[in-house]
């Protein structure tokens, strides 16, 4: 394969800099004509499947001010106030910066897009009695400009489901009288900015949210993978033919979230293996001395070991995990250890 050139690079680098939307040119466009924009809304659950939800008139006055001006006038007091847009995956939320990825790197919102844009005619309507809002996990606000319909992008808000109020067991006022709750459901719609779609970029004006929304957790990743770097300079591991260690982190969210603070090399390799011995756990070394590593079990343990989440009780002798740890200073009087 032929390999790229400097200028080359150089050139790809300008063409995808030109094809990210100028948040700030959006928003002085779109401002110009919101009140034109027609809205659709969908529910969508948490296997990202989307429903069409039909609204109200009651309730229409409400869509542009709760899904589209607080966005649009976010970015226009940024744009006074020095407001920066920076790479999701490179930076961090500060005040007055707004974050982006492309949409390609997010597949949860891709596929949620694609299957709004172009598999419209399998998406039903929302029921209640078939889907259950309960199971649902957003909202997506879908505008297109009535005068060039090929203009379309999106804002979504993640649904509270402690905020849900459900007919048997919620009461309401009304007529100067408490009663039972006639809708079949109810909920509270978030009044912040939370994701903006354009085009194939996504802001997240919320990072948070963005995050929990999607299960976008590429920071999270980068760090555990720089963990495991450390691991594999570190112990000597030995894994069955096809697997190995960053293979396995990958599929385990809870040794992601684990390798976030983890320090490694406290704990030397002889002592992981003495260490698994004393709290009697099955973690077994190979003939050369390699701690196995067969599964995600045996990972678990391994991480837990050099993170010293093993205890046992001087007092009754059982033996706990430790789920969170807090350390404490030296007593009072007594020198350091070393």
């Amino acid at each position: 394969m032929e390999e790229k050139t400097d200028t080359q690079t150089e050139q790809s680098t300008e063409a995808q800099a030109e094809q990210q939307t100028d948040i700030f040119l959006w928003a002085n466009q779109t401002d110009a004509r919101k009140n034109d924009l027609d809205i659709e809304l969908f529910l969508f659950n948490k296997n990202y499947t989307p429903y069409s939800m039909p609204v109200a008139g009651s309730v229409e006055q409400q869509l542009r001010p709760l899904f589209l001006f607080d966005y649009i006038n976010q970015v226009n007091l940024g744009a006074g106030t020095g407001l920066s847009v920076r790479d999701y995956e490179l930076s961090e939320a500060e005040e007055n910066v707004l974050l982006r990825t492309d949409l390609e790197k997010v597949g949860r919102a891709e596929t949620l897009i694609h299957l709004i844009e172009h598999e419209r005619s399998d998406i039903v309507e929302f029921s209640e009695a078939e889907h259950e809002f309960k199971r649902m996990k957003g909202i997506v606000a879908r505008f297109t400009d009535k005068s060039n319909p090929d203009t379309v992008f999106y804002t979504v808000k993640l649904i509270a489901q402690g905020q849900v109020l459900k007919s048997a067991l919620a009461w309401e006022f009304a007529d100067g009288k408490f009663g039972a709750f006639r809708a079949e459901v109810g909920f509270k719609v978030p009044d912040d900015n939370q994701v903006l779609i354009v085009g194939t970029d996504i802001f997240a004006f919320s990072p948070g949210k963005f995050e929990r929304m999607f299960g976008y957790e590429y920071k999270k990743q980068v760090i555990a993978d720089q963990k495991v770097a450390e691991i594999q300079q570190q112990y000597n591991l030995s894994f069955p033919e096809g697997l190995d260690l960053n293979a396995l982190v990958k599929e385990r969210k809870k040794t992601i979230n684990k390798l976030q603070k983890l320090e490694i090399g406290a704990v030397k390799q002889e002592q992981v293996l003495d260490y698994a011995d004393e709290m009697q756990l099955e973690l077994m070394s190979d003939d050369a001395g390699a701690i196995i590593i067969m599964d995600g079990t045996d990972l678990d343990t391994f991480v837990n070991l050099i993170n010293e989440d093993y205890i046992e009780s001087k007092i009754t002798g059982k033996r706990y995990e430790i789920k969170s740890k807090k350390l404490l200073g030296e007593p009072e009087g007594e020198p350091p250890r070393g």
